[in-house]
């Protein structure tokens, strides 16, 4: 992980059940630099704290259906059968666990692991011991949920409270449908204007991964011919019909082709025609895959 990439996760927005935290620690400051500096380095340091703790970073989910993702940024302490929790009524035989715990300098935002109905939630309020304790699941406040996954199986997911993180709140509701759909958009990237032959080209990244484009996914001429407006939106979208399953982006671009009367000739004094053309772009270590044919990673651009 880089340096500019670290630094978007820690300096990341908060969560907005962190702004009162955040807002009143503010108001300490404030109120500090008027009456008493002791308050106002304290107000900062606690303003700072809740910065960091409730951030709420981008997260780069597989782009597979089907998948049960970590729900919780942290460090897996258990994998074992245990009894659910009895509020859950999800019966008495054990059930696979996995146990993440996080610390206070982790990411504190939870996400659903996995598409479903929540069909039940259950809160338990009790004590506030260190969460890494063996005790603190059976001991600690905790909000529980099930969750009916699409193909009828069910999940439950249990949040625990610890000893510095003390509240739960939960925004779903008995009876909601949640999609894992983590936030990350599709985004074009540019050279630096002194690598001349990337100059007026753009490539294209989703998460992690870059894109190429590929004469395969756009017959009708080289790939080089192609041209992405700048106000083309990339859409990503699963398809299964590839290599057992992946994600592409998809836009609406235009092709390069010979002006009127210069069909056939490599000089022209007539200037290229641009017709509409779809632009399907997968992931840069698919391509060379399914014959021959060209490829592009650095896709010329067009004003409009």
């Amino acid at each position: 992980m880089n340096f500019a990439t670290t630094l978007r996760l820690v300096l990341a927005p908060p969560h907005p059940a962190g702004r009162p935290f955040i807002l009143g620690g503010a108001g300490a400051f404030v109120l500090g630099l008027i009456f008493a500096a002791w308050l106002a380095w304290l107000g900062l340091a606690f303003t700072l704290f809740c910065l960091y703790f409730f951030r709420d970073p981008e997260r780069v989910p597989p782009g597979r259906p089907g998948l049960v993702l970590a729900p919780a940024d942290g460090r897996v302490v258990s994998v074992a059968p245990v009894l659910p929790p009895p509020e859950l009524s999800l019966g008495a035989a054990p059930r696979w666990r996995v146990g993440i715990f996080l610390s206070a300098i982790d990411v504190h935002v939870n996400r659903m692991p996995a598409d479903g109905t929540v069909t039940r939630i259950a809160y338990r309020h009790g004590k506030f011991l260190n969460a890494s304790l063996d005790k603190a699941s059976s001991d600690n406040e905790r909000n529980a949920l099930v969750l009916r996954l699409p193909d009828g199986r069910e999940l439950g997911v249990v949040q625990i409270a610890g000893l510095i993180a003390r509240r739960i709140v939960c925004d779903v509701r008995e009876g909601d449908a949640v999609t894992l759909d983590l936030k990350m958009p599709a985004e074009r990237i540019y050279a630096h204007p002194n690598v001349r032959m990337d100059v007026g080209r753009a490539a294209l990244r989703r998460g992690p991964l870059i894109y190429c484009v590929e004469e395969a996914d756009n017959p009708g001429g080289p790939v080089q011919t192609l041209a992405l407006p700048r106000s083309a939106p990339l859409d990503a979208g699963w398809r299964t019909d590839l290599f057992g399953g992946v994600m592409t982006l998809t836009a609406s671009a235009k092709r390069l082709v010979p002006g009127k009367g210069a069909a056939g000739a490599l000089y022209s004094t007539e200037p290229p025609a641009a017709e509409d053309a779809a632009l399907v772009a997968l992931p840069y270590h698919l391509w060379a895959n399914r014959g021959p044919g060209s490829m592009q990673v650095w896709v010329a651009e067009l004003d409009g």
